[in-house]
């Protein structure tokens, strides 16, 4: 189930990414609106997916080895950076950019590794 709620942040990063790239091409203010909802939602489902992977991280010695904090590094980093583009995405208009699509960028690469690193745990557990 975990690895489920990780990667349903992915497509709501990458339609924020999408977004401010229409922006930037078009200049339509509302593109700007749509990837602030956008990384909103993304960081509405990466913050109890962190939490949940802390706790489990933590409360495992298993868990506890290499994998598990690069996947815990991963999602913590995705979360940070997501903040920080939702605060960038607050400004107004063309004050968004090109932080913003920057920032966009990073933060769905970051979500993409993090939702690997946690299947990639998920499938050497089952297997």
């Amino acid at each position: 189930m975990h690895a489920i709620f990780a990667l349903s942040s992915v497509p709501l990063f990458l339609g924020a990414l999408l977004s401010d790239w229409a922006y930037a091409s078009s200049q339509e203010i509302q593109w700007v609106n749509f990837a602030a909802w956008l990384n909103a939602g993304g960081l509405l489902i990466a913050g109890p997916v962190l939490l949940w992977a802390a706790v489990e991280v933590l409360r495992s010695a298993a868990r506890r080895q290499r994998g598990g904090l690069i996947y815990l590094a991963l999602l913590l980093l995705t979360f940070v950076v997501g903040f920080i583009n939702a605060l960038i995405h607050g400004k107004d208009g063309w004050a968004a950019m090109p932080g913003g699509l920057i920032l966009s960028v990073v933060v769905l690469v970051l979500a993409v590794a993090a939702s690997a690193s946690g299947l990639a745990g998920f499938l050497r557990r089952t297997a």
